[in-house]
């Protein structure tokens, strides 16, 4: 072997990254403490990005290509290395290359609950899971925020390493978009296109990431909200409770038995009742007053309904329970005002319930 070709041998001619594999985000070229030559060809196939880095600071980027490295394209190498009239001798310089084709189908998950905010629950805890597709967009970012001087990194160390962070940035977007829990819980695709915009801006300008695709397949929530959400869905799902007690009735007696219809007729039959207090009322005379100062009552006996009432004033003056007054200013069939924990309702909104 001659000199030249010793020479020649310590000396690299050809750069390139020849990716057959599925899970390599960045790789860094083996010099083997050799040197590149000037016009050296480094070639940059589609979906990858080359990186120089000069004693630590980024230098030129090539994106897909053949290029022949002279000091008219290497003009940041150049002025680093202090090339004041070309370079004619080699070099040594780290080059990165950067994949970036799109990742698909990486998982992320909540290892703890979510703290959020809700408009209608309060504050509350949520679990979430699902998949995300990214690419990297910014190659220097992606190197200096993410790799390090990782000489080959791959998609597992990625997962590890993004996980917690995507987590934050996915719980910070959750709690600035305000979407409520019940659409949390309910509408996962939806979810993920509304977090997008939320989140990529966080992604790329701290790691040099775009997120593709941000999937929710799973949101969970506490028993007791969950609980209140399926309480909530029930009510929805009923619609106008007196067409509800209704059909719960004609169930009921069909049947002939007790359970819900036989509840449902008794509920029934305490509406009627109310109805011909109603009616009697509209036909007695004029209420007194007792000698003793008592409230003042019908003929009947039967208490008359002030003009304004709490819950508990207008189950006795329909002859059911509290919470099915409840059920029914919830479902929106009783008009109520709400003055701090208490409801007040008029009798005029009782007039018209029962004239419904």
């Amino acid at each position: 072997m001659g000199i030249m070709d010793f020479i020649r041998g310590e000396l690299i001619e050809i750069i390139e990254f020849n990716d057959d594999s599925r899970d390599t985000i960045s790789w860094r070229f083996p010099d083997n403490d050799r040197e590149i030559k000037r016009g050296a060809q480094l070639i940059v196939r589609e979906s990858q990005v080359a990186q120089f880095v000069y004693l630590g600071q980024f230098g030129d980027t090539f994106g897909p290509g053949k290029h022949t490295l002279v000091t008219d394209n290497i003009p940041i190498l150049s002025t680093l290395k202090g090339w004041k009239c070309g370079f004619d001798s080699p070099f040594k310089a780290d080059v990165y290359f950067i994949n970036t084709r799109l990742f698909t189908g990486n998982k992320w998950g909540t290892a703890n609950p979510v703290m959020m905010r809700d408009q209608d629950f309060g504050v509350i805890r949520l679990r979430a899971f699902g998949t995300y597709d990214f690419r990297v967009v910014q190659p220097r970012l992606f190197l200096k925020e993410v790799v390090g001087t990782d000489h080959n990194f791959r998609l597992d160390e990625f997962q590890d390493t993004m996980r917690s962070r995507l987590v934050s940035v996915f719980s910070d977007s959750l709690a600035s978009a305000k979407i409520p829990a019940l659409d949390v819980a309910s509408r996962y695709q939806e979810l993920g296109e509304a977090l997008l915009p939320a989140i990529n801006p966080q992604t790329i300008t701290k790691y040099g990431i775009e997120i593709a695709s941000f999937i929710v397949e799973n949101v969970s929530v506490p028993p007791e909200l969950e609980q209140a959400i399926d309480r909530r869905s029930s009510m929805s799902a009923i619609g106008n409770l007196s067409d509800y007690v209704k059909y719960q009735l004609g169930q009921g007696l069909a049947r002939g038995g007790g359970g819900s219809g036989g509840t449902a007729a008794e509920l029934a039959v305490g509406f009627g009742i109310a109805q011909e207090m109603m009616r009697q009322s509209a036909i007695a005379p004029p209420q007194s007053t007792s000698p003793s100062g008592g409230a003042a009552t019908t003929p009947g006996n039967v208490p008359a309904a002030p003009d304004l009432m709490g819950v508990p004033e207008v189950a006795r003056y329909l002859g059911v329970s509290e919470a099915d007054v409840l059920a029914a200013i919830t479902a929106g069939d009783l008009k109520a005002k709400k003055i701090g924990t208490q409801y007040r309702i008029t009798k005029a909104a009782v007039d018209a319930f029962l004239a419904e």
